[in-house]
């Protein structure tokens, strides 16, 4: 499949949406504060997306990608996430700074280069935070997992991917033992919204609802 050149900004829009949920609408107040932009700068920039056939925005409810945008989002993510791989496993940098710098190399790499270093990597098949890496056309299956958010009280759950971009979080999360092979169990989960508290290993830990949703995980078979 023959991708058009498309600008950085755009490109990170498309990855945005993709990572976020890239078959379901998307609220654009979702896709402004995974971007840290304004929802008045997101607004337009989706209208503009919507104008290249890339989503189609629904007012009041959010935009969504077409399919031309989920090719599109998929070949940005798949440059990112092969990248993720070989700063990881080649040049053994820190989990937590893997996901900014491949972010600065994916926009200037070429189709080329990147079926090159998907050949040298031998084809991996998830990134390093426990996410899918798309096929040369785009598409990948999705992770068969639930955030941890929705996992409720007295269940033990594995850690599938950590689906963050914020570095902050992605540090915070590392911090507290939340990586993807990682067993965990809720032991309680705070009223009003509050937080989760986990059983990692052999600590105890808190965790925010909100960040529990960037934690993906599947229920541990006894």
């Amino acid at each position: 499949m023959t991708i058009q050149p498309l600008s950085e900004s755009t490109e990170m829009y498309l990855k945005a949406m993709a990572e976020l949920n890239q078959h379901e609408t998307v609220a654009i107040g979702r896709l402004a504060g995974r971007l840290n932009v304004t929802a008045v700068s997101a607004n337009e920039m989706v209208r503009r997306l919507s104008e290249q056939g890339l989503v189609k925005h629904t007012p009041y409810k959010g935009a969504a990608l077409t399919k031309k945008g989920r090719e599109a989002a998929g070949n940005v993510v798949r440059r990112q996430r092969l990248w993720e791989c070989f700063l990881h496993d080649q040049l053994k940098i820190e989990w937590t700074q893997l996901y900014e710098y491949a972010c600065s190399l994916e926009h200037a790499t070429a189709p080329e280069v990147t079926e090159a270093l998907a050949v040298f990597l031998g084809s991996p098949k998830t990134c390093p935070h426990g996410n899918p890496i798309p096929a040369a056309d785009g598409s990948f299956t999705p992770l068969n997992g639930i955030p941890l958010s929705e996992v409720s009280v007295g269940q033990t759950v594995r850690v599938l991917a950590v689906n963050a971009s914020a570095k902050e979080v992605i540090v915070h999360l590392h911090e507290r033992g939340l990586l993807p092979g990682r067993k965990i169990k809720v032991t309680a989960a705070a009223p009003l919204q509050g937080p989760l508290t986990l059983q990692v290993e052999n600590r105890e830990v808190a965790l925010g609802l909100h960040l529990a949703e960037f934690v993906i995980v599947e229920i541990h078979s006894k």
